[in-house]
Protein backbone atom coordinates (compact mmCIF):
# COMPACT_ATOMS: atom_id res chain seq x y z
CA UNK A 1 0.00 0.00 0.00
CA UNK A 2 1.96 2.94 -1.32
CA UNK A 3 1.62 6.49 0.50
CA UNK A 4 -1.37 7.98 -1.84
CA UNK A 5 -3.66 5.95 -0.58
CA UNK A 6 -2.95 5.83 3.04
CA UNK A 7 -4.16 9.55 2.66
CA UNK A 8 -6.96 8.48 0.25
CA UNK A 9 -8.10 6.37 3.07
CA UNK A 10 -7.46 9.23 5.90
CA UNK A 11 -9.40 11.77 3.84
CA UNK A 12 -12.11 9.62 2.97
CA UNK A 13 -14.20 10.06 6.24
CA UNK A 14 -13.77 13.52 6.17
CA UNK A 15 -15.19 13.88 2.78
CA UNK A 16 -18.41 11.44 3.46
CA UNK A 17 -18.90 14.05 6.58
CA UNK A 18 -18.21 17.00 4.59
CA UNK A 19 -22.03 17.85 2.93
CA UNK A 20 -23.17 16.85 6.30
CA UNK A 21 -21.38 19.64 8.12
CA UNK A 22 -21.81 22.21 5.59
CA UNK A 23 -26.01 21.71 5.67
CA UNK A 24 -25.74 22.31 9.54
CA UNK A 25 -22.77 25.12 9.05
CA UNK A 26 -25.74 26.59 6.57
CA UNK A 27 -29.10 25.96 7.95
CA UNK A 28 -28.18 25.68 11.66
CA UNK A 29 -24.81 27.24 12.80
CA UNK A 30 -25.70 30.47 10.49
CA UNK A 31 -29.19 31.36 11.60
CA UNK A 32 -28.04 31.11 14.78
CA UNK A 33 -24.96 32.76 14.73
CA UNK A 34 -26.86 35.70 13.06
CA UNK A 35 -30.00 35.40 15.83
CA UNK A 36 -27.50 35.96 18.24
CA UNK A 37 -25.83 38.98 16.01
CA UNK A 38 -29.44 40.49 15.99
CA UNK A 39 -30.87 40.65 18.79
CA UNK A 40 -27.97 43.39 20.15
CA UNK A 41 -29.04 45.36 16.95
CA UNK A 42 -31.73 47.77 17.60
CA UNK A 43 -32.94 50.42 15.25
CA UNK A 44 -29.65 50.77 13.34
CA UNK A 45 -27.38 50.59 16.52
CA UNK A 46 -25.38 48.12 18.36
CA UNK A 47 -25.96 47.47 21.63
CA UNK A 48 -28.22 45.83 24.99
CA UNK A 49 -30.97 48.26 24.29
CA UNK A 50 -33.18 45.22 22.80
CA UNK A 51 -32.75 43.02 26.17
CA UNK A 52 -32.44 46.25 28.59
CA UNK A 53 -36.68 46.50 27.14
CA UNK A 54 -37.14 42.78 27.00
CA UNK A 55 -36.24 42.44 30.66
CA UNK A 56 -38.40 45.29 31.49
CA UNK A 57 -41.70 43.65 29.28
CA UNK A 58 -43.79 41.96 31.84
CA UNK A 59 -45.06 40.29 28.77
CA UNK A 60 -41.70 38.38 28.42
CA UNK A 61 -41.60 37.25 32.20
CA UNK A 62 -45.45 36.16 32.02
CA UNK A 63 -44.26 34.29 29.06
CA UNK A 64 -41.35 32.62 30.43
CA UNK A 65 -43.19 31.47 33.17
CA UNK A 66 -45.82 30.17 30.91
CA UNK A 67 -42.85 28.14 29.38
CA UNK A 68 -41.33 27.16 32.38
CA UNK A 69 -44.64 25.81 33.86
CA UNK A 70 -45.63 23.94 30.65
CA UNK A 71 -42.03 22.04 30.19
CA UNK A 72 -42.14 21.51 34.03
CA UNK A 73 -45.14 19.41 33.76
CA UNK A 74 -45.27 17.82 30.62
CA UNK A 75 -41.19 16.86 29.69
CA UNK A 76 -41.49 14.46 33.06
CA UNK A 77 -45.14 13.47 31.97
CA UNK A 78 -44.43 12.64 28.48
CA UNK A 79 -40.96 10.54 29.25
CA UNK A 80 -43.28 8.74 32.41
CA UNK A 81 -45.76 7.57 29.78
CA UNK A 82 -43.08 6.99 27.14
CA UNK A 83 -41.90 4.95 29.60
CA UNK A 84 -44.49 2.79 30.34
CA UNK A 85 -45.43 2.25 26.95
CA UNK A 86 -42.04 0.71 25.99
CA UNK A 87 -42.37 -1.57 28.80
CA UNK A 88 -45.56 -2.87 27.60
CA UNK A 89 -44.32 -2.93 23.95
CA UNK A 90 -41.06 -4.93 24.83
CA UNK A 91 -42.02 -8.03 25.15
CA UNK A 92 -42.44 -10.51 22.36
CA UNK A 93 -45.63 -11.64 22.04
CA UNK A 94 -47.74 -12.61 18.86
CA UNK A 95 -48.84 -9.47 17.14
CA UNK A 96 -46.90 -7.08 19.42
CA UNK A 97 -46.05 -4.97 16.34
CA UNK A 98 -49.85 -4.09 15.98
CA UNK A 99 -49.39 -2.17 18.85
CA UNK A 100 -45.83 -0.93 18.67
CA UNK A 101 -47.65 0.66 15.56
CA UNK A 102 -50.64 2.23 16.70
CA UNK A 103 -48.89 4.07 19.33
CA UNK A 104 -46.39 5.41 16.63
CA UNK A 105 -49.28 6.38 14.80
CA UNK A 106 -49.56 9.50 16.09
CA UNK A 107 -46.43 10.84 15.27
CA UNK A 108 -46.84 10.11 11.11
CA UNK A 109 -49.69 12.91 11.96
CA UNK A 110 -48.36 16.68 11.42
CA UNK A 111 -48.61 19.08 14.68
CA UNK A 112 -50.79 21.09 12.35
CA UNK A 113 -53.73 18.50 11.63
CA UNK A 114 -53.01 17.07 15.20
CA UNK A 115 -54.21 20.51 16.84
CA UNK A 116 -56.88 21.02 14.51
CA UNK A 117 -58.23 17.50 15.31
CA UNK A 118 -58.12 17.91 19.03
CA UNK A 119 -59.40 21.23 18.40
CA UNK A 120 -62.49 19.82 17.27
CA UNK A 121 -62.79 17.01 19.68
CA UNK A 122 -62.14 20.20 22.75
CA UNK A 123 -64.46 22.30 20.85
CA UNK A 124 -67.00 24.12 23.57
CA UNK A 125 -70.18 23.91 22.20
CA UNK A 126 -69.97 20.58 20.07
CA UNK A 127 -67.01 18.99 20.64
CA UNK A 128 -66.78 15.12 21.65
CA UNK A 129 -65.60 15.61 24.71
CA UNK A 130 -67.58 17.93 25.73
CA UNK A 131 -70.65 15.45 24.82
CA UNK A 132 -69.35 12.68 26.72
CA UNK A 133 -69.06 14.64 29.75
CA UNK A 134 -72.99 15.88 29.36
CA UNK A 135 -73.71 12.24 29.58
CA UNK A 136 -72.42 12.00 32.68
CA UNK A 137 -74.10 15.19 34.11
CA UNK A 138 -71.04 17.12 33.79
CA UNK A 139 -71.63 20.36 32.04
CA UNK A 140 -69.54 21.90 29.10
CA UNK A 141 -66.01 22.86 30.10
CA UNK A 142 -64.50 25.73 28.21
CA UNK A 143 -61.11 23.92 27.48
CA UNK A 144 -59.28 26.30 25.15
CA UNK A 145 -61.77 29.37 25.85
CA UNK A 146 -60.63 28.61 29.92
CA UNK A 147 -57.81 30.40 31.22
CA UNK A 148 -56.94 27.40 33.86
CA UNK A 149 -57.69 24.97 31.44
CA UNK A 150 -56.35 25.70 27.78
CA UNK A 151 -52.69 25.63 28.48
CA UNK A 152 -53.10 21.95 30.09
CA UNK A 153 -55.21 20.68 26.67
CA UNK A 154 -52.56 21.83 25.04
CA UNK A 155 -50.42 19.59 27.18
CA UNK A 156 -52.67 17.02 26.20
CA UNK A 157 -52.20 17.53 22.40
CA UNK A 158 -48.34 17.17 22.73
CA UNK A 159 -48.37 14.38 24.93
CA UNK A 160 -50.94 12.52 22.48
CA UNK A 161 -48.54 13.42 19.54
CA UNK A 162 -44.88 13.11 21.38
CA UNK A 163 -44.92 9.80 23.52
CA UNK A 164 -45.11 7.35 20.97
CA UNK A 165 -42.07 8.85 19.29
CA UNK A 166 -39.75 9.37 22.42
CA UNK A 167 -41.50 5.44 23.12
CA UNK A 168 -39.45 4.06 20.52
CA UNK A 169 -35.95 5.66 21.90
CA UNK A 170 -36.70 3.99 24.88
CA UNK A 171 -37.84 0.62 23.68
CA UNK A 172 -34.37 0.31 21.59
CA UNK A 173 -33.18 1.20 25.03
CA UNK A 174 -34.61 -1.91 26.78
CA UNK A 175 -34.04 -4.11 23.76
CA UNK A 176 -30.43 -3.47 24.36
CA UNK A 177 -30.41 -4.95 27.73
CA UNK A 178 -28.89 -8.43 27.69
CA UNK A 179 -31.94 -10.93 29.13
CA UNK A 180 -29.29 -12.89 30.75
CA UNK A 181 -29.12 -10.01 33.54
CA UNK A 182 -32.76 -10.51 33.85
CA UNK A 183 -32.37 -13.76 34.54
CA UNK A 184 -29.82 -14.12 36.74
CA UNK A 185 -31.85 -11.52 39.22
CA UNK A 186 -35.29 -14.14 39.03
CA UNK A 187 -32.71 -16.78 40.33
CA UNK A 188 -31.91 -14.30 43.09
CA UNK A 189 -35.19 -13.97 44.26
CA UNK A 190 -35.54 -10.18 42.54
CA UNK A 191 -39.38 -8.81 42.03
CA UNK A 192 -40.23 -7.34 38.82
CA UNK A 193 -40.22 -3.13 40.74
CA UNK A 194 -36.42 -4.71 41.96
CA UNK A 195 -35.84 -5.44 38.50
CA UNK A 196 -36.96 -2.33 37.04
CA UNK A 197 -35.08 -0.25 39.81
CA UNK A 198 -32.02 -2.04 40.30
CA UNK A 199 -31.54 -2.89 36.42
CA UNK A 200 -33.49 -1.99 33.82
CA UNK A 201 -33.45 2.08 34.87
CA UNK A 202 -29.63 2.20 35.59
CA UNK A 203 -28.97 0.36 32.06
CA UNK A 204 -31.10 3.16 30.08
CA UNK A 205 -29.91 5.80 32.15
CA UNK A 206 -28.22 7.37 28.86
CA UNK A 207 -31.38 6.62 26.73
CA UNK A 208 -33.57 8.47 29.60
CA UNK A 209 -30.95 11.64 29.53
CA UNK A 210 -31.04 11.97 26.07
CA UNK A 211 -35.05 11.71 25.73
CA UNK A 212 -35.25 14.49 28.50
CA UNK A 213 -32.88 16.97 27.05
CA UNK A 214 -34.25 16.41 22.94
CA UNK A 215 -37.76 16.20 24.51
CA UNK A 216 -37.25 19.88 26.98
CA UNK A 217 -35.62 21.12 23.57
CA UNK A 218 -38.44 20.16 21.52
CA UNK A 219 -41.28 21.57 23.90
CA UNK A 220 -39.91 24.79 24.47
CA UNK A 221 -39.85 25.53 20.85
CA UNK A 222 -43.68 24.38 20.96
CA UNK A 223 -45.63 26.91 19.44
CA UNK A 224 -47.81 25.61 16.53
CA UNK A 225 -51.22 24.86 19.22
CA UNK A 226 -51.06 28.51 20.14
CA UNK A 227 -50.77 29.94 16.50
CA UNK A 228 -53.19 28.01 15.18
CA UNK A 229 -55.73 27.91 18.28
CA UNK A 230 -55.69 30.14 21.65
CA UNK A 231 -52.90 33.30 19.86
CA UNK A 232 -51.24 33.27 23.10
CA UNK A 233 -55.16 33.74 25.36
CA UNK A 234 -56.90 33.67 26.90
CA UNK A 235 -55.02 36.36 29.06
CA UNK A 236 -51.79 34.90 28.17
CA UNK A 237 -51.93 31.62 29.76
CA UNK A 238 -50.67 30.26 26.79
CA UNK A 239 -48.33 32.79 25.53
CA UNK A 240 -44.76 30.54 25.37
CA UNK A 241 -41.48 32.29 24.24
CA UNK A 242 -41.76 30.59 21.20
CA UNK A 243 -44.92 32.34 20.13
CA UNK A 244 -43.96 35.19 21.89
CA UNK A 245 -40.60 35.36 19.37
CA UNK A 246 -42.50 34.73 16.50
CA UNK A 247 -45.41 37.39 16.87
CA UNK A 248 -42.54 39.90 17.61
CA UNK A 249 -40.83 39.45 14.15
CA UNK A 250 -43.84 38.30 11.64
CA UNK A 251 -46.88 40.48 13.47
CA UNK A 252 -44.65 43.20 14.69
CA UNK A 253 -41.60 43.32 12.56
CA UNK A 254 -39.57 43.71 15.52
CA UNK A 255 -36.91 41.15 14.64
CA UNK A 256 -34.29 42.41 17.31
CA UNK A 257 -37.10 41.70 19.74
CA UNK A 258 -37.82 37.97 17.68
CA UNK A 259 -33.81 37.22 18.28
CA UNK A 260 -33.61 38.33 21.64
CA UNK A 261 -36.11 35.79 23.03
CA UNK A 262 -34.96 33.05 21.18
CA UNK A 263 -31.67 33.67 22.43
CA UNK A 264 -32.72 33.60 25.65
CA UNK A 265 -34.43 30.38 24.24
CA UNK A 266 -30.92 29.06 23.55
CA UNK A 267 -29.60 29.83 26.58
CA UNK A 268 -31.84 27.82 28.39
CA UNK A 269 -31.85 24.93 25.87
CA UNK A 270 -27.63 25.04 26.69
CA UNK A 271 -28.31 24.62 29.89
CA UNK A 272 -30.29 21.72 30.29
CA UNK A 273 -27.70 20.04 28.03
CA UNK A 274 -25.25 20.68 30.48
CA UNK A 275 -27.11 19.39 32.89
CA UNK A 276 -27.11 16.24 30.95
CA UNK A 277 -23.47 16.51 30.48
CA UNK A 278 -22.88 16.47 34.02
CA UNK A 279 -25.15 13.66 34.90
CA UNK A 280 -23.46 11.44 32.03
CA UNK A 281 -20.07 12.32 33.27
CA UNK A 282 -20.85 11.56 36.50
CA UNK A 283 -22.18 8.40 35.27
CA UNK A 284 -19.27 7.73 33.83
CA UNK A 285 -16.82 8.38 36.86
CA UNK A 286 -19.20 5.98 39.03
Amino acid sequence: MNFGTIKMQKALPYVMIGPACLLIAVFKLYPIGRTLVEGFVSDGKVGFDTYRRLFLDQTFWSSLWVTIKMNIVITPLQIFISLCLAFLVNCNLKGIGIFRTIYYLPVTISITVATLLWNMMFNVNNGILNSILNTVGISNQGFFIDKAQALWCIVVIANWKGVGYWMMFLLAGLKGIDATIYESAIIDGAGWLKRVTAITLPLIKNTLLFVFVADTTSNMLLFAPMQIITRGGPQGSTDVLMYEAYKSAFQFVDRSRSSAIVTVLLLMIGAVCVFQFKLLNNKEEN
